[in-house]
């Protein structure tokens, strides 16, 4: 497909999704970034977010990461992610109640509560609602 590249996101475990794109976003850690054909190559470490790809018929589809890696070159992105889900895939009050979990331990700190461990899995349940939302053509 002229104007598009391959583009897949996979974890340990299986491949989320395989396919082309026009573009794709990426959150880099050094903030969101855009991949397009003919992108230089290059290996970027990736922070918890979202990934969004742009097919050549328009349609956008969105993923919720939780860090890893991609390695884009010109023809190609490939996004090695620790845990990603489709927005359609997303239990989104599965995600609510690890946000209210989180922000409770956040709240009401103990002395065996892991204060950076309870804002890490704040971030991935906010990223995973956030994604699910597309899913459910709900505004963020």
């Amino acid at each position: 497909m002229p104007g598009s590249f391959r583009f897949e996101i996979a974890t340990i475990e299986q491949r989320v999704f395989t396919g082309s794109a026009a573009s794709v976003i990426l959150p880099a850690f050094e903030g969101y970034m855009g991949v397009w054909v003919g992108h230089a190559l290059m290996l970027v470490s990736l922070q918890p977010g979202q990934v969004s790809a742009v097919q050549a018929s328009g349609e956008t589809s969105y993923f919720a990461v939780s860090g890893g890696f991609a390695r884009v070159s010109g023809d190609s992105v490939s996004v090695m992610a620790d845990a990603a889900e489709p927005a359609d895939q997303i239990d989104a009050e599965r995600a609510a109640a690890a946000r209210d979990r989180a922000l409770e331990r956040i709240r009401h700190p103990s002395p065996d509560i892991d204060l950076d461990r309870a804002r890490a899995a704040l971030a991935r349940a906010l990223i995973r609602l956030k994604v699910s939302a597309y899913a459910r053509h709900e505004r963020v």
